[in-house]
């Protein structure tokens, strides 16, 4: 049974599905991807059992079909393979030949029979989004994820819907990270979603940025998170677990503002991070009218310092920070100003964009140095 195709056509699906195909499995046929023809449609299927991919793409097809091959292999032969080349796919039995120009490769397949599949319950919500603002929200919070915390419910990020609101929110018990998105009100509207980190970060690697504003379709059900592009979809299962109030450690107090050219404050960050604490990367703050004084040191007893000027006019005061977590949002924060408030030595600080209202707010714990 004979498909014909092109490297052009094939190489870009072969990548939009392949990524999710983990390296070790427990399965033999999670290394492979499933193909099935149908109509003259090449529906194109991988999964790790927790997340889904699929896109279509057409060919000529002799009759439908179903077969698997090896992800890693099919996808290093094409990419070999130049740019216009035609491809001819001979699928006989156990066998698939893959067939290009002079090339002949001879691939083993598993039976498409014994291929999982990862059905998504009902959806219950569905709500329509462009998919740059999308992607801009998860960009926005997915760094403040957690990574294998034993609180499994923070090694994801939590997607709440709300009538005319979308919200993502990502933190790892040290900071926080939550960007809202305006959407169109649909008034039953009422997500509470955990979507895992490596779902996650699949998403976001198949969303357009930029000016595609192509909409996709969010389908949730109460074990599953679906989305629907105009030629494929994405499957996730969610993590089952309650999200904690994260409402509780957002400062609301009155506090003190700290306004700073965003990009000469992350640049005189970089730079006395460079001799902190490689493994606690602590920054002291000091604060006083009109300027911001920086200091770092390690158990080499090197020392940084660097001043700064700011706008903030409130009392003297010094606190510690972790540097990392200030560079992680200074590089996602829009806008030339950044906004720091600040309580006391104790408290969290909440930094926000001071020019620019794009639905992002950030919250970093002190530290002790």
């Amino acid at each position: 049974m004979k498909i014909t195709t092109n490297r052009n056509e094939l190489l870009p699906a072969l990548l939009q599905v392949s990524s999710v195909v983990e390296k070790r499995q427990t399965l033999p046929i999670l290394a492979n991807i499933l193909f099935r023809v149908e109509k003259g449609l090449m529906t194109l299927i991988a999964t790790d059992l927790e997340v889904e991919v699929k896109t279509r793409i057409t060919v000529d097809a002799e009759e439908d079909v179903e077969f698997t091959l090896p992800a890693r292999k099919i996808v290093d032969i094409c990419k070999a393979l130049g740019e216009e080349a035609k491809l001819e796919l001979d699928v006989q039995g156990d066998k698939t030949i893959l067939r290009s120009g002079r090339g002949r490769y001879t691939l083993s397949t598993l039976p498409a029979a014994d291929y999982p599949n990862l059905e998504a319950a009902v959806a219950t919500q569905k709500i329509k989004v462009a998919q740059n603002r999308i992607k801009r929200l998860l960009e926005k919070t997915q760094f403040a994820m957690a990574q294998q915390d034993v609180r499994y419910y923070l090694n994801g990020l939590l997607l709440e819907g709300r009538p005319g609101r979308l919200r993502a929110v990502a933190t790892d018990g040290h900071r926080l990270a939550l960007c809202d998105l305006k959407t169109e009100s649909v008034e039953d509207l009422d997500i509470q979603a955990i979507v895992p980190r490596k779902a996650v970060i699949e998403l976001n690697r198949l969303l357009h940025s930029g000016d595609d504003a192509t909409e996709v379709e969010l389908q949730f059900s109460n074990s599953h998170m679906q989305v629907e592009f105009p030629h494929s979809s994405f499957t996730t299962k969610l993590v089952d677990g309650r999200y904690p109030d994260y409402a509780k450690v957002i400062p609301t107090a009155n506090t003190h503002e700290l306004l700073s050219d965003r990009n000469l404050l992350k640049s005189a960050l970089t730079r006395t991070a460079i001799l902190s604490n490689e493994k606690f990367r602590g920054v002291r703050f000091k604060v006083e009218p009109g300027m911001l004084h920086l200091m770092a040191h390690n158990p080499e007893h090197e020392e940084a310092e660097e001043d700064l000027e700011v706008d903030y006019q409130g009392e003297e005061l010094t606190i510690g920070f972790n540097v990392s977590y200030l560079l992680d949002v200074l590089s996602v924060l829009d806008g030339d100003t950044v906004s720091m408030g600040l309580i006391d030595a104790t408290a969290s600080c909440v930094i926000t964009s001071k020019q620019k209202d794009d639905g992002a707010r950030y919250v970093v714990m002190p530290m002790r140095i």
